[in-house]
């Protein structure tokens, strides 16, 4: 999209405007362009910011050295395909948003966590076919550019980017004053990675007798927010620093709790032994388990086998929440689902610290829960 249109480039190698070649100061101070400025699009600004954190966008190459290429100010990020060990490499791509989480970054004006949200999200939905990260890109839309919440929001993607061994290679930036309320953007992230197609993780050889073991969230992650927030904030009437009750953190620190990453840690398991993966995002446990499920095999969950955390707990009770609908909203406490062999479910759960949490039995492609 044009500058004409509010949208600047960032596509680190590239964190830059679309509009390139002039400093902040000099020439580029034309009348058209401060007059753009008035009209809600501060071009300069963006270029001055993005010009900023490419520092931080450089930190996050070094897993894939030599993999990215391009220049600042370019408008696409290039990414060598070289994967040295694979015979028949597959590229795995997702994309997501950070939702109505972002409210409460609002409320509290905290960017720092959203932005590792967002990567973190990304990263664990490719995760659950097998493939490791490679590269990000994101899109900030946005009222107007204010420089200590996009530098917040760049310093977190940019560190789970580290964390994850995934480059941010590009993004873009759209300031548009007539879409957002002041203070106010949106987060959207796009994720590519790579995996050998020998091994992709599809779900097909998971079969009646096998276990479901499950890896701790840490929270509501990204999902349920828009239901949490109307019975936190409207009908208990909370304030973000109030104390949750019946726990010694505050709401605040509950609800911007940081997504987990878990793909490192499934990376323990040896190849072939896990038979299905699903991330526990919207729709729950309920919802999300059948996308990795034969149609002749129903997922069997005991929902007495982990406790359910506090924050769940207090929205249940205080919102009256019918329990299968808590399931189908919420993580409920569980990120990550693991399907294995009854035969290696000890060994799993040692490596990767989880519970077991429910079987695989025959039926058609769906979650039962047992209360």
């Amino acid at each position: 999209m044009s500058n004409d249109e509010g949208m600047t480039k960032h596509k680190p190698v590239r964190h830059s405007s679309l509009v390139i070649g002039h400093s902040a100061r000099g020439p580029a101070r034309t009348k058209s362009r401060k007059a753009y400025a008035r009209a809600g699009v501060d071009v300069d600004l963006g270029n001055r910011l993005k010009r900023r954190i490419q520092s931080l966008v450089r930190q996050t190459h070094p897993a894939v050295a030599g993999q990215v290429l391009g220049k600042i100010g370019g408008f696409g990020g290039l990414f060598r395909a070289n994967f040295p060990g694979m015979r028949d490499p597959v590229l795995v791509a997702s994309t997501d948003s950070v939702g109505t989480k972002l409210k409460i970054a609002f409320a509290l004006d905290r960017h720092d966590t959203v932005g590792a949200d967002l990567v973190n999200h990304c990263v664990n939905d490719i995760a659950v076919v097998g493939a490791r990260p490679l590269f990000f890109l994101d899109y900030i839309g946005c009222q107007k550019l204010e420089p200590r919440m996009f530098n917040q929001l760049l310093r977190g993607l940019a560190r789970a980017c580290r964390s994850a061994g995934c480059a941010l290679i590009g993004g873009e930036t759209a300031q548009l004053g007539d879409m957002y309320r002041k203070g106010e953007y949106d987060l959207v992230g796009c994720i590519v990675g790579v995996m050998d197609r020998s091994k992709i993780i599809d779900g097909r050889k998971i079969k009646p007798g096998d276990a479901i073991l499950g890896l701790a969230s840490n929270g509501l992650h990204t999902n349920g927010y828009s239901l949490a927030r109307k019975i936190l904030f409207n009908k208990m009437k909370l304030k973000p620093g109030s104390r949750l009750p019946g726990s010694a953190t505050t709401v605040a620190a509950d609800l911007l709790r940081v997504h987990k990453n878990y793909q490192p840690l499934l990376a323990k398991v040896r190849q072939g032994i896990i038979k299905g993966l699903a991330h526990i995002t919207g729709g729950g446990l309920i919802d999300n388990l059948p996308r990795v499920l034969p149609k002749n095999c129903d997922a069997v969950i005991d929902t007495k086998s982990w406790r359910i955390p506090r924050i769940f707990q207090v929205l249940q009770g205080q919102g009256k929440v019918d329990r299968r609908e808590m399931f189908q909203v919420f993580n409920m406490g569980i990120g990550m689902a693991v399907i294995v062999a009854e035969r290696d479910a000890k060994r799993v759960i040692s490596i990767l610290g989880a519970k077991r949490i429910g079987r695989i039995d025959r039926g058609a492609g769906k979650t039962r829960l047992i209360f």
